[in-house]
């Protein structure tokens, strides 16, 4: 992972469900570590940050499967 908040690119294909989940979050996860601790520096709630960013992803990927018409 480069220290400028790139994501790397998956290695293994999609189709191996566990394994290209479980490198994703390993992909995400300090860079998530890193937005919480921001956003708690900030003055935020760590636990409400965190609570935000699964509801936004969420709507995210509702608005996104709706626009498709999925």
């Amino acid at each position: 992972m480069s220290g400028n908040g790139s994501v790397p690119a998956p290695t293994r294909p999609a189709s191996e469900f566990l394994a290209y989940e479980a490198e994703c979050r390993s992909a995400l996860k300090p860079l998530l570590a890193g937005l919480l601790d921001t956003a708690e520096s900030a003055g935020w709630n760590r636990r409400t940050v965190a609570s935000t960013l699964m509801f936004l992803a969420a709507q995210h990927v509702s608005a996104t499967e709706t626009s498709r018409g999925g």
